[in-house]
């Protein structure tokens, strides 16, 4: 070291105006970044396309559920066919609902002495229409069906292609009706 102290530079000293007028500016700004965003957030809490959007991904959601339950069941004894046919009728709702709450005896009857096993898992579905002032809606799904007969037989898949009515209920969407659409049908 030889002795000498170095000095650092001097800042440039800023007025007082100079300093309030910028403090003026970033509250305005401030200011104004808030009104957008408030702005912003309001548009997109009442956008009918947004509602709309939510609306057409419940009746996915329900409805996909709802055809997975109406494709599966475990017939290998009466417990569990009872529950699967419960799961069905919460699936559905209007004619759909009152055909298998009528035919549910009958239909436990023979599931329980098939004593097959079906599992569904549905691999790609759409909504086709959607009127939400009425509450009802159009689905296509295509699904795979795992079957496994009793007695130690190997499973089998198969696929199917289904297109369903929903209605909306206090518990959701649910199936009004669901018919088989033909592989070769447009």
């Amino acid at each position: 070291m030889t002795g000498r102290r170095m000095s650092l530079p001097r800042l440039p000293t800023v007025s007082a105006p100079a300093r309030s007028a910028v403090a003026w500016a970033v509250a305005a700004a401030i200011v104004v970044f808030c009104a957008f965003a408030g702005w912003s957030y309001r548009q997109a809490r009442t956008d009918e396309a947004l509602a709309y959007a939510k609306a057409r991904d419940a009746v996915l959601a329900d409805g996909r559920q709802s055809i997975a339950r109406l494709n599966s069941i475990d017939g290998t004894d009466a417990q569990q066919v009872q529950e699967g046919l419960r799961q069905w009728l919460d699936a559905t709702t209007g004619p759909l609902h009152d055909e298998m709450a009528r035919t549910n005896p009958e239909s436990g009857r023979s599931l329980q002495q098939a004593g097959t096993r079906a599992r569904c898992t549905v691999t790609d579905a759409a909504v086709t229409e959607l009127d939400t002032r009425s509450g009802t809606a159009r689905l296509i799904a295509t699904v795979q069906v795992a079957l496994t007969p009793r007695g130690g037989a190997p499973a089998t898949t198969d696929r199917k292609r289904f297109e369903a009515g929903l209605a909306r209920t206090s518990g959701g969407w649910r199936l009004t009706a669901i018919n088989a659409v033909p592989v070769g049908a447009g």
